[in-house]
């Protein structure tokens, strides 16, 4: 599960919320502590919405731990850039991973919409990993 994370080709393949996809060519990946991560998504309803997330990596564990400081630009509804912490860990859980996410903090109104956001994105890294 860790690489779906650190590989651009994986992320493309199921990072953006429903409707919002981030193609291939707007992914960059460089998964060490001070490393960048780029990607855009773009709305497939109306191409001219994009949402791009710059983000560095404060701490890097293989197979363990990922998080970044983030700064997004382009959210919906979201005048400006916006920063927030991103903390990922892996745990083996017998046969399966076990995935910890903590994202924040989210402007005000807004974590709901980042809750919902994660839980279409789960669904589709689920299907992405048993497809």
């Amino acid at each position: 599960m860790y690489q779906a994370f650190t590989d651009p080709d994986q992320l493309a393949q199921w990072y953006g919320p429903n409707g919002f996809p981030v193609p291939r060519d707007t992914v960059e990946i460089d998964a060490r502590v001070g490393g960048a991560m780029r990607f855009t998504m773009v709305s497939e309803a109306d191409p001219s919405l994009r949402s791009g997330v710059n983000a560095q990596f404060t701490e890097v564990v293989e197979n363990a731990v990922l998080a970044c400081a983030q700064e997004w630009d382009g959210v919906p509804g979201q005048a400006g850039t916006w920063s927030n912490d991103l903390r990922v860990e892996f745990y083996d859980d017998e046969a399966k991973t076990r995935l910890v996410l903590r994202e924040g903090p989210h402007p005000p109104g807004t974590a709901d919409f980042g809750r919902q956001a994660w839980q279409m994105m789960f669904a589709k890294l689920d299907a992405f990993l048993n497809g």
